[in-house]
């Protein structure tokens, strides 16, 4: 019996649920709910390679549940999250700068952002909420979330439909590709963040 993360096991159940299951697969992964999305696309191009799925059709699907589920992420955020932010400000006090830098950040660079955190695992479900949070206009959003989506999700469907019998091997390696992503991103904010502190002691001097 195949644990239902893994790849076989997903493939089983896209199998079943077809479109449907792709769709609420990928939507509640943009939402934070731990589902693999990369092992679900690359799932569902496999079941297109052996003709159980249509492949334009799962393009279609995947690339309009990941827009569907940041946008939901970005409602979310400019509703709530703008609150919960300030709440944990005014709560936290050691919180607040790191919060003012962040919103700094996302409102300088947000739309790079949303389309890099596409890309990188773990970190897909926060773009959404923090740009919503930070303000940025709702279309510009949508414009990047939808090019991100249309390259990530057409890149792992594609890869997915031509491995052939090897869906647990390449899956694996793209669960490792994410994470070192999301270490290298994590590693490059570190050092920017550094880099500004140093050259603001120098100033301040």
């Amino acid at each position: 019996m195949h644990h239902p993360f893994d790849p076989t096991g997903i493939a089983a159940f896209l199998a079943d649920w077809g479109y449907l299951g792709l769709f609420i697969c990928v939507f509640v992964g943009n939402l934070g709910v731990p589902v693999p999305e990369e092992t679900v696309l690359l799932a569902a191009g496999f079941l297109a390679g052996r003709d159980i799925l249509e492949l334009r059709a799962i393009y279609l699907v995947g690339i309009a549940s990941a827009v569907s589920g940041d946008c939901a992420g970005y409602a979310f955020g400019r509703t709530g999250g703008q609150r919960l932010i300030d709440w944990l400000a005014a709560t936290f006090r050691f919180l607040q700068p790191s919060i003012e830098r962040l919103r700094t950040f996302f409102a300088t660079h947000g739309a790079k952002a949303v389309f890099m955190a596409r890309f990188v695992t773990g970190a897909r479900f926060v773009a959404g909420p923090m740009a919503g949070a930070t303000g940025m206009r709702f279309w510009r959003f949508l414009g990047w979330n939808l090019l991100g989506a249309i390259i990530w999700c057409g890149l792992v469907i594609t890869v997915g439909y031509l491995v052939g019998d090897e869906l647990e091997h390449v899956a694996m390696i793209a669960r490792r590709a994410g994470h070192l992503a999301a270490l290298g991103l994590a590693s490059a904010a570190l050092l920017l963040w550094l880099g500004l502190r140093r050259r603001r002691t120098r100033l301040g001097a």
